[in-house]
């Protein structure tokens, strides 16, 4: 498969020289400083693409192939094909895309927040750190700092009383730290940061979209999309909700198989596809991931590989190590790279390590969260070497 890297821009603290010595070739980025809503213009992608690309001689080149992401505005998730200023300039945005030749583009579809955690360096017994969402944390944050109408409902007793003791034995420091990780866009994310009071009334929006409604949204923006898409040449590929299951009481529509085979059904279209993400798909247990990449391989232009681990109540879980969480990695890249085998090098499905541990010299240094670059160095490092043997397999190479 194709090899890539997040990178954040300018100021990311991963330089794209690192990138190169890391070996990946391909850049996934966005235009993070772009307000949410607004059309990219040509020349703001010219620029970042010529920021990527160009290079002194000798260096080894980079190309920008994957957008993630172009962000869809709030008002498309809870209008739908009505929103139609906000559907133009997306499209807007896809079109200035496609003239710089980037054929990829990842988006998500998730309600309010964008993927959540509860906690950025969650120590590990290796003295690196990792991302964790702790599900009592979580339900704290809910209950008694959010405050939303409703959240009682959605937990047991047993959670609603350690989450009170969780609550109580908090300092104000650490109710600001929650806040910040849940409400304020973490890294990466297509959402806006959210005051409490705004968080309220953002979910009081959806009072009335239910997962019905919230996936006809979806259909329908496809619907007026994905042709541009495919009169373009790009692949729209849907990350899927992270973590997979309902949050803050609130529907998603990218958590399971059935999702995203309705999904594939309402918008038929080759342009409308998948971004396989193994971390957020791996957190239910009930998602069958060899089977999802086998079922859906056609679909399949953009991998996440990482892992998660579910702690014993279900629920909770941390960033694991690549080869190490609860989904059978080997198995799932078996799948992708034997669909890889049957495309043409141009439509190979790119991939990227994603969310590494903070460790070793990281640990001392300024890291975006989940992004830092020596756990995402090993954990490409992991998955190459599989994908070294996978390949070798798969040609009837290997002795």
């Amino acid at each position: 498969m194709r090899q890539a890297w997040r990178w954040f821009g300018p100021r990311d603290p991963v330089p794209l020289d690192h990138i190169r010595q890391a070996g990946a070739h391909e850049i996934v980025t966005a235009l993070h400083d772009i307000p949410i809503g607004d059309a990219w213009s040509d020349k703001a992608v010219y620029e970042r693409k010529a920021l990527i690309e160009n290079r002194a001689p000798g260096l080894t080149p980079l190309s920008w192939t994957v957008v993630e992401s172009i962000p869809v505005p709030d008002d498309i998730k809870r209008l739908g094909g009505a929103a139609k200023h906000s559907i133009a300039a997306w499209i807007a945005s896809l079109e200035a895309v496609a003239r710089q030749d980037i054929r990829i583009v990842c988006y998500n579809f998730m309600p309010v927040v964008d993927w959540a955690r509860t906690d950025l360096d969650a120590p590990l017994p290796t003295g690196a750190t990792a991302l964790q969402f702790d599900h009592v944390r979580f339900a704290a944050f809910e209950l008694f700092i959010l405050q939303r109408p409703g959240a009682e409902h959605d937990f047991d007793e047993a959670t609603k009383i350690a989450a009170k003791a969780a609550y109580e034995a908090m300092e104000q420091k650490d109710v600001d730290y929650l806040v910040m990780v849940i409400a304020s866009a973490l890294p990466g994310s297509t959402t806006e940061p959210l005051t409490i009071p705004a968080f309220r009334d953002r979910l009081a929006q959806y009072r009335d979209i239910d997962h019905k409604r919230l996936a006809a949204n979806l259909h329908e923006f496809l619907v007026e999309v994905a042709p541009a898409a495919e009169g373009l040449g790009v692949t729209l590929t849907l990350h899927p909700d992270d973590p997979p299951r309902s949050l803050f009481g609130l529907p998603r529509v990218a958590s399971t198989a059935d999702d995203y085979a309705a999904l594939f059904a309402a918008v038929p279209s080759p342009a409308n596809g998948m971004c396989f993400c193994t971390g957020s798909l791996g957190v239910r247990p009930d998602n069958d991931l060899v089977s999802m990449a086998e079922r859906f391989a056609p679909r399949i232009a953009f991998a996440h590989l990482r892992a998660t681990r579910r702690a014993d109540d279900g629920l909770s879980f941390h960033e694991a190590d690549h080869l190490d969480g609860d989904v059978d990695m080997i198995a799932v890249l078996g799948a992708l790279m034997r669909e890889n085998a049957r495309r043409r090098e141009a439509d190979r499905i790119v991939m990227r390590p994603d969310h590494g541990h903070r460790m070793l010299d990281d640990l001392a240094k300024r890291v975006t969260p989940g992004y830092s670059a020596i756990g995402r160095l090993k954990g490409l490092a992991e998955l190459r070497g599989i994908m070294t043997v996978l390949d070798q397999d798969i040609r009837g190479v290997r002795r």
